[in-house]
């Protein structure tokens, strides 16, 4: 695997996001280094998710800042990004090859081959089945087989437990330890144990200003 830079820092300041005309997130601080992992928990609807989306570019900031240090300057924060979120982005009439080649080509920096991510999370058999085949957990592993074909440092994962058997969810515990051992970063947003180790956690609550004083070991 692609070696990653173990000298990443993540700072997020003042972070606010407007969804719908509504202020969703207020004063979301903290700082995440390579190799760490931050929990994001809080009552549904408190916007957990939009966090998540405003980190990875795909929502746009209301105010604050979102800086990674030591990263690719030649990129956003969101480029340097993978999101695991609650939709499957999945071409159904494409293959299982055909769908991580594809985003392989798209993130650019290769890491595992499709046939080695796929193997990653137990669906080599199936490489060249159209995913409109797949169950809901088989669509969720091909969709976490599309973190390993490219690297990206940061890991952002939306409740990544979600259509999961447990074998999958032991499997996923070992792609996070290993991602994190060689530098990578993880967001997580989540209602259920991951496995992670000791990772930082942030509690997001109603009309309430969310700060690294928050943050708990």
């Amino acid at each position: 695997m692609t070696p990653q830079n173990s000298n990443l820092i993540l700072n997020v300041n003042q972070l606010g996001c407007v969804r719908g005309g509504r202020l969703v997130l207020e004063n979301v601080t903290f700082t995440l280094k390579s190799g760490n992992a931050l929990v994001i928990t809080g009552p549904n609807g408190i916007g957990k998710s939009s966090l998540l989306r405003t980190l990875a570019g795909l929502v746009r900031s209301h105010k604050g800042t979102i800086k990674l240090e030591g990263g690719d300057e030649e990129l956003t924060v969101g480029q340097q990004v993978h999101y695991f979120g609650h939709a499957e982005p999945i071409k159904a009439a494409f293959t299982c090859k055909e769908n991580l080649h594809f985003w392989q080509t798209f993130f650019g920096h290769p890491t595992r081959s499709p046939y080695e991510a796929l193997q990653e999370v137990e669906l080599e058999d199936l490489i060249d089945l159209p995913t409109a085949y797949l169950s809901a957990g088989q669509r969720r592993r091909l969709s976490l087989a599309r973190l390993l074909v490219s690297h990206r440092p940061i890991w952002l994962l939306d409740e990544p437990t979600s259509a999961l058997d447990k074998a999958s969810e032991h499997r996923l515990e070992i792609l996070m330890a290993e991602h994190l051992a060689s530098g990578g970063m993880i967001i997580a947003a989540t209602h259920a144990p991951l496995g992670l180790i000791d990772p930082e956690r942030l509690h997001l609550q109603h009309h309430h200003h969310a700060s690294t004083s928050e943050l708990e070991d």
